[in-house]
């Protein structure tokens, strides 16, 4: 039986691998969600409500038509008679010093650029998110088939322990010792169909569909390509020209530029132009042109004001972007160091520590059948088996998402690296550990990214 899964571990590495992002189950899932995500449409929608901004600031204010009578005296309407009574029409047009209406439609543009990129980020938090709960989801279904390897092997310790028992070369405890941990594998069982159920759930929410439709896995978790570790200066580039963070905090230092500028064209005064004939009936009409002018006598509490806030808050969007380059090449490198940890924690999986424990598993068995060892000898190498098997199952886990993060050029700090043997979300350590109580399985997914904040539009 051993031989048998051995082979079969063997030729499943052997497949050729596919990077996670290429596999087809996971790109048409990702392109579900993103077609679907309610989220992703509400920033679609914002975008294009912010793009409709930049029309009505770049527009001239509406006209005034103003209608009106002059009549001289109360003893009647004297049009015609007096020379000063006349019906009046008029019309007012505001006019804004030239380059004020340019200024505020450059802002309006600048600001839905802000918007458009925080859409972005959606679509790549989105993204990730979907390949974390695909990722989860193998895992879940890993741990599940580790535990049928667990009790395959069980199964094994339990046929040979009664056979030594009814020939008198074993002990009852030992028989009843394999019966109790098959049964508390039977319970670990429960609770990670539960976990891989809401592991199912989430990656169904994410694509908006019926949250218990099935959702069959082709591939386990090995058999995708292990991350490239790129050089140090490569992956901080790639990430800072990436980084939708980077890209809002950039377009927003760019609002703020125009917004200021917008400002201090508030300083010149505005016109108003105004035109209007005044009909006098059988007397010839009169008419009007005006030109008013705005004065900007209160600019020391209004305009000098708006100019220094929209100098403050570019200063504050300056700041904010070098933050945001900062942490962005902080995270690339954390990322890189850690995934780098990570490939050679692998390789000592691979290259050693799986086989090992495998031949280990099968030399005790063979010797326990034979009673060169005691049960707790078999109860030892089995607990190592699924610590080791677990261990590099959630190493997988742990480069992939790494993986992800770097696609997702994420802010949140990468999870850290276990060097495995804690047995902390294996199957079936804990029934061997603490007496039966089984357990976490889950694995956390890496928070998404928070858009950098942007400065409040004003003067537009």
């Amino acid at each position: 039986m051993l031989s048998l899964l051995l082979s079969l571990a063997v030729a499943a590495v052997a497949q050729p691998k596919v990077p996670l992002p290429d596999d087809p189950a996971v790109v048409a899932l990702v392109g579900e969600a993103l077609r679907n995500s309610p989220e992703i449409g509400r920033a679609d929608a914002s975008a294009r409500a912010e793009g409709e901004r930049a029309p009505q600031v770049s527009s001239l204010p509406d006209p005034t038509l103003t209608l009106g009578i002059q009549n001289d005296g109360f003893n009647g309407i004297q049009i015609g008679t007096m020379e000063t009574s006349y019906w009046q029409v008029m019309l007012t047009q505001p006019v804004p010093w030239p380059g004020k209406l340019s200024a505020r439609e450059a802002a309006a543009r600048a600001q839905a650029g802000v918007v458009g990129a925080e859409a972005a980020r959606l679509r790549l938090t989105t993204a990730a998110e979907v390949e974390r709960a695909y990722v989860d989801l193998l895992v879940a279904r890993g741990q599940l088939g580790l535990l049928g390897k667990l009790e395959a092997l069980w199964g094994e310790a339990e046929a040979m322990a009664r056979t030594r028992y009814e020939v008198g070369q074993g002990t009852q405890s030992d028989l009843l010792r394999a019966q109790l941990e098959r049964t508390r594998l039977r319970q670990r069982r429960v609770a990670l169909e539960g976990e891989e159920r809401t592991r199912v759930q989430a990656l169904n929410r994410l694509r908006v569909r019926p949250l218990d439709e099935p959702l069959p896995t082709q591939s386990p978790l090995a058999a995708f390509s292990d991350p490239v570790l790129r050089p140090a200066a490569e992956a901080v580039a790639d990430a800072e020209r990436r980084s939708p963070d980077l890209a809002i905090a950039t377009l927003a230092v760019e609002a703020a530029d125009r917004r200021l500028d917008s400002a201090r064209r508030e300083w010149f005064p505005d016109f108003a132009v105004t035109a209007g004939v005044m009909p006098r009936g059988a007397i010839e009409p009169m008419w009007t042109v005006q030109l008013g002018i705005t004065l900007p006598v209160w600019g020391a509490t209004k305009q000098a004001r708006g100019v220094e806030e929209s100098r403050s808050r570019r200063e504050a969007d300056l700041r904010g972007e070098e933050a945001v380059r900062q942490l962005v090449q902080l995270r690339a490198q954390e990322r890189r160091t850690v995934l780098g940890a990570a490939l050679q924690t692998l390789e000592i999986y691979r290259g050693g520590i799986l086989v090992q424990s495998d031949a280990a598993v099968r030399s005790t068995l063979t010797q326990y059948q034979v009673g060169k060892v005691t049960f707790p000898s078999v109860l030892e190498v089995l607990r190592g088996l699924v610590v080791d098997e677990g261990g590099y199952l959630d190493a997988l886990a742990a480069v992939q998402r790494l993986a992800i993060a770097d696609r997702e050029v994420s802010l949140a700090p990468p999870d850290g690296l276990s060097g495995g043997g804690s047995g902390g979300s294996m199957p079936g350590v804990a029934a061997m550990s603490t007496g039966g109580r089984p357990g976490g399985a889950g694995s956390s997914s890496q928070p998404a990214a928070v858009p950098a904040a942007t400065g409040t539009p004003s003067g537009m």
